[in-house]
């Protein structure tokens, strides 16, 4: 009787310990992730910048790429709420398929996502940017739905306000320009 009991016990603790991990996965989760796009949030991608920053000190590559997408506001006009949101979510996870593993992109905002490439320079980057500029304009065309990016390359002593705010400016430069282009500061 009392292994019976022990054999239960052990059950028990095991299923508990099964739903404890499965609950600790699921909190990470909504920590980490935008919770209408699945890309990391903007609070994780800053905690990540931050470690990519005190790489990049050390001689490591590192670029940034914000991307935009153009006109959004008319494609929701267009088409409606629920057909820009399933849009917003088809060019998040464009973008998220076309990356390395070791590249993070998050949602930074509205219709607006942003991409750390470690150990990439800004010419790679840009052709990286251009890459998914052409995806997204090919694949979603039907809806005449296009992007625009800002890239930037980590310089001496940036932070990561200055860096963020060169790859802003890169896209406002590229959003100047007709939009549908891929900019570098």
């Amino acid at each position: 009787m009392e292994i019976r009991n022990l054999k239960q016990i052990k059950e028990n603790l095991n299923q508990l310990v099964k739903n404890i991990d499965k609950n600790i996965d699921s909190l990470y989760k909504i920590a980490t992730h935008d919770e209408k796009t699945g890309l990391y949030n903007y609070k994780f991608f800053s905690e990540m910048l931050k470690i990519e920053l005190e790489k990049a000190k050390r001689g490591n590559k590192l670029s940034i790429a914000i991307f935009d997408i153009d006109f959004f506001k008319q494609i929701n006009t267009k088409y409606g709420h629920i057909k820009a949101d399933e849009l917003l979510i088809k060019v998040a996870k464009l973008l998220e398929s076309s990356l390395r593993i070791s590249d993070i992109i998050a949602r930074f905002g509205g219709e607006e996502f942003i991409a750390l490439l470690p150990n990439t320079n800004k010419q790679h980057a840009k052709l990286v940017a251009e890459r998914l500029r052409k995806k997204v304009e090919k694949q979603l065309s039907k809806y005449s739905l296009t992007i625009s990016s800002g890239v930037t390359e980590y310089k001496n002593k940036d932070t990561e306000k200055t860096i963020k705010t060169r790859a802003d400016k890169a896209l406002f430069k590229a959003k100047e320009k007709g939009r549908n282009k891929v900019e570098v500061l």
